[in-house]
C-alpha cells in the first residue's frame, strides 16, 4: 500500500482533549495560542463569546464538551500510547535534511546484545518521542524510527514495512531483541505500534520487558503480553541480519572472553543480555548448574536459579579467575568466551585454594548445591569414597561416581544418624558440619 502522510505534532503537547486534537490539526505548527494560553482554553472563550451573542439574541446556543476522553478499563494510565508514526526516510544530518538518498533493502549483520545496548541508550538519553524530530544518530523519534535505530538500520522504516526485516516467530522463541509489531493497514495512525522485546520478566511467560519509543520519551517497561491494548494483533519478528552462529556479541579473539575460531559451542552463547541484575531466564540456570560442576557451587547456599544473583556473579568471576583472566576480564559476567569454556567442558575448574575462602567456614565443603537430585561433579565421587573409607558405603552397587544417587543420600543419612543426629538433621544431603566430621 501506498505509505501514508502522518500528522505533525509537537510531542511536548500531548493533550487529547478535543479542543487540543482540533487545533493540533488545524494549526500543526502551534501548539498553544498566541496569548500563551491552553489552545482548549482559547477555543472556549471563542465558543463562549459566540455562545452569549447567540443567548443576547435570543438564540439559545448547544452546550460545548470538552471534557477529556475517559481511560480504557484495565489499562494503566498512560501505558497505551497514542503513535502516530512518519513514513519511510533515509537517515537525517544534524541539519534536519536527509543526510543521504534512501538505500535498497538490505539487513546489516548486528547481535542481539548490540540490539539491546543501542535500545537502552535512547532510554537513558530519554529521547522525546516526535514523527517530525531526528535524534543526533538520524533516527526518526517514533516508535518504528526507535525499531530501525535498534537493528541499525540504513533508513528510517516504519510499521508496514519493518516486517520486511524480520522472519515471524512463535511467542514461545521470542529472546531479547527480536521485535513485537501491530501494523494497521486500515488505518495506520490507529493503534499501529512497535516494541522490542527484552525478555519476560517470570516463567509464566504473561509479562515481558519492552523497550519502546512513545510518549513522553524512550522507555524500557515492563509490559503485558503481547501489548496493552490490541494484544491479538501483534506479530513477533526476528531480525534477519543476525550474526550466524551467536545471538551476542561478535567474538573479540583479542580478549580472553570471546571464542576462538574453530572452537565448538554445544549450546549457543546466548547474549550478555540474558546475564546481570534483574536477568531471569532459564539460561540463568544452565550457568549455574555448569559452574556447580567445574567446582564453583559452593557460592550456591540454594539453586541455582533462573533469577541472576550474587552468588552467580561470584561463581562465574571464580572461574574466569580459575582460567588466568584478571582485571575486567574476570567482571564475573559470562562472555562468548567463558560460556564456550563452560558447555565444552575445557578450560581449567574452580579449585578450593583459587575461589577464595572455605565455604562456610569448613575447608573443602562445596556448598549444598554439589549434593542434589541431578548433581554430577567431583565432589559426589570425592563424598562417596570418603563415605565407603568410614565404614558407610554398603548401600552402593557400584561406584561411588560422580553422579548423585539414592546410595549416596542412604550412605550420608546413616553417617548422619551415627552422629546421634535426627530428623531434619539427618536428611541425607551433607551440610558443613556433616563434612567436616565426615573428611576429620
Amino acid at each position: 500500500m501506498t505509505t501514508p502522510v502522518f500528522e505533525e505534532f509537537d510531542p511536548a503537547s500531548d493533550c487529547d482533549c478535543p479542543g487540543c486534537v482540533h487545533w493540533r490539526r488545524v494549526l500543526p505548527h502551534s501548539t498553544s495560542s498566541p496569548a500563551g494560553r491552553h489552545p482548549a482554553a482559547h477555543r472556549a472563550v471563542l465558543l463562549a463569546a459566540a455562545a452569549s451573542t447567540a443567548l443576547v439574541s435570543g438564540h439559545a446556543a448547544p452546550a460545548v464538551a470538552a471534557s477529556h476522553a475517559p481511560a480504557r478499563p484495565g489499562v494503566p494510565a498512560g501505558d497505551e500510547p497514542e503513535t502516530p508514526q512518519g513514513g519511510k526516510a533515509p537517515l537525517h544530518g544534524p541539519g534536519g535534511l536527509p543526510a543521504k538518498p534512501a538505500a535498497p533493502v538490505r539487513t546489516p549483520s548486528t547481535t542481539r546484545a548490540d540490539i539491546i545496548t543501542r535500545a537502552k541508550q535512547w532510554v537513558a538519553a530519554k529521547v522525546p518521542y516526535s514523527v517530525t524530530g531526528y535524534w543526533s544518530d538520524g533516527y526518526r523519534q517514533d516508535c518504528s524510527g526507535f525499531v530501525s535505530m535498534a537493528w541499525n538500520l540504513p533508513g528510517n522504516e516504519w510499521t508496514g514495512s519493518l516486517g520486511q526485516y524480520g522472519v515471524r516467530i512463535a511467542k514461545d522463541d521470542l529472546q531479547p531483541g527480536d521485535i513485537l509489531l501491530f501494523h494497521n493497514p486500515a488505518d495506520p495512525e490507529k493503534g499501529s505500534h512497535v516494541v522490542i522485546f527484552g525478555g519476560w520478566t517470570d516463567y509464566t511467560h504473561t509479562y515481558y520487558v519492552a523497550y519502546e519509543a512513545t510518549r513522553p520519551h524512550a522507555r524500557r517497561q515492563s509490559t503485558p503480553y503481547a501489548y496493552w491494548s490490541h494484544s491479538d494483533r501483534y506479530v513477533a519478528y526476528r531480525y534477519k541480519g543476525l550474526a550466524a552462529g551467536t545471538a551476542g556479541a561478535p567474538p573479540d579473539t583479542t580478549k580472553p572472553d570471546s571464542v576462538k575460531p574453530g572452537e565448538p559451542a554445544a549450546t549457543p552463547f546466548p547474549g550478555s543480555a540474558y546475564f546481570g541484575p534483574g536477568a531471569n531466564n532459564k539460561y540463568v540456570t544452565q550457568l549455574g548448574r555448569l559452574l556447580v560442576e567445574r567446582g564453583a557451587g559452593r557460592y550456591y547456599t540454594s539453586g541455582p536459579g533462573p533469577r541472576w544473583s550474587d552468588a552467580d556473579r561470584r561463581a562465574t568471576r571464580a572461574f574466569q579467575q580459575a582460567q588466568g583472566w584478571r582485571g575486567a576480564d574476570a567482571d564475573g559476567l559470562p562472555g562468548p568466551r567463558t560460556w564456550a569454556l563452560l558447555v565444552t567442558g575445557q578450560g581449567r575448574d574452580v579449585t578450593a585454594g583459587a575461589a577464595g575462602p572455605a565455604s562456610h567456614g569448613v575447608s573443602g565443603y562445596p556448598g549444598r548445591a554439589m549434593f542434589r537430585p541431578g548433581a554430577h561433579n567431583t565432589y559426589v565421587t570425592e563424598l562417596g569414597k570418603q563415605l565407603v573409607k568410614k565404614g558407610f558405603g554398603t548401600y552402593y552397587t557400584t561406584g561411588p561416581g560422580p553422579r548423585w544417587g539414592e546410595a549416596d543420600r542412604r550412605g550420608v543419612e546413616a553417617f548422619q544418624r551415627a552422629q546421634g543426629w535426627r530428623g531434619g538433621a539427618a536428611d541425607g544431603y551433607p551440610g558443613p558440619e556433616t563434612w567436616r566430621r565426615l573428611f576429620a
